[in-house]
This record gives structure tokens, sequence and C-alpha cells, in this order.
């Protein structure tokens, strides 16, 4: 059986990551895996606290495992559990421990950082328009320090399908 090659769309609120994965899951026809944490913030009646992280974390774990039950020779994952981290440590000033574990056993081939050259677009759930070079700049350091490839994504709409295309094909083809 192949290993599958996951592909992890990353970056700060309001860059895209969503319709990002959704796009190159359609393109490439491979699966995708949402993100948890929107799903489940939306069910919260106040600000997210730190066992919300654990459950977060713990939820898009469970998530990508079954997606990748079926062995799906590609796999989107719209972010991943390291947004767990940036966003713990920055809210609560530590994140949950065991996700150190997972960073070494649960690999990503490839990662795209959508850069933050889009509008800001205000959703309920986004609360740090004002960081976003901030997180940006900790999403490529936290990504640079797994030693995984990864590329930044700019440009607006269709271009910046594009050049994520750009990126993934000759990649695609060198790990197939």
């Amino acid at each position: 059986m192949n290993k599958t090659i996951k592909i992890a769309i990353m970056g700060p609120e309001s860059t895209g990551k969503s319709s990002m994965s959704q796009k190159l899951a359609d393109h490439y026809h491979a699966p995708w895996v949402p993100e948890y944490a929107r799903e489940y913030c939306e069910k919260l009646k106040g600000p997210a606290q730190f066992e919300d992280e654990v459950a977060m974390l713990q939820g898009q774990l469970a998530l990508e495992d079954l997606f990748l039950a079926s062995h799906p020779r590609l796999l989107f994952c719209d972010t991943m559990f390291l947004t767990v981290k940036i966003y713990s440590e920055y809210v609560f000033g530590t994140y949950p421990k065991e996700l150190d574990q997972e960073l070494k056993t649960r690999t990503y081939d490839f990662f795209l950082i959508m850069n933050t050259d889009l509008p800001w677009e205000n959703d309920p759930l986004r609360e740090f328009p004002q960081l976003q070079s901030y997180f940006l700049d900790i999403h490529i350091r936290e990504i640079k320090n797994l030693g995984v490839p990864y590329q930044l994504i700019s440009g607006q709409g269709k271009t910046r399908f594009e050049n994520a295309i750009q990126v993934l094909d000759p990649f695609l083809k060198n790990n197939s």
C-alpha cells in the first residue's frame, strides 16, 4: 500500500485556507480534511478556554485519521493541529503538550502557507485582524522547525490558486 501524500494548507485567519483546500481537492480529485476548530467554535457559548484547545486538537487528529482510513493517494488538510499550538501559545501562554508527540510522529509532506495579501473578511470566529503579519511569521517559523518543504502562496483570486498549482505539480510529480 502506498503512503498518503499529505499537503497542509496553513496560515493566519482570513487568508483563504478553506477555499484553497476545496479547490485543490477538486483539481487533484482528492479528499480534504476540513478545519475541525471552526465547527467546534461555532458551538461555543463564549470564548474558547484552554480545555477547548485540547478538544480541538483531539478533534482535528480524529478527523484526519477518519480521512486517512480510506488510504487516499493524496490528502489536503485545511490547516492541521499545529494551529492549536500557535494560537494557544498566543492566547494562553502555553499549548497542549500532547501536541509535541504528534509533531514527532504525524508527518506532512508539504505545506502551503497562505499569505496575508487578501482583504480581511469579517467572521464571528476571527479575532486577530491586526495580527495577521505576526501569525504569518509564527506559522513560517513553526513549519521551518519541522524541516518539511513549504511555499508561501500569494495572489488574488484565480492567480492565488494557479500559484499553488505551480508549486504542487512538480512536487507531486517527484513524489508519486
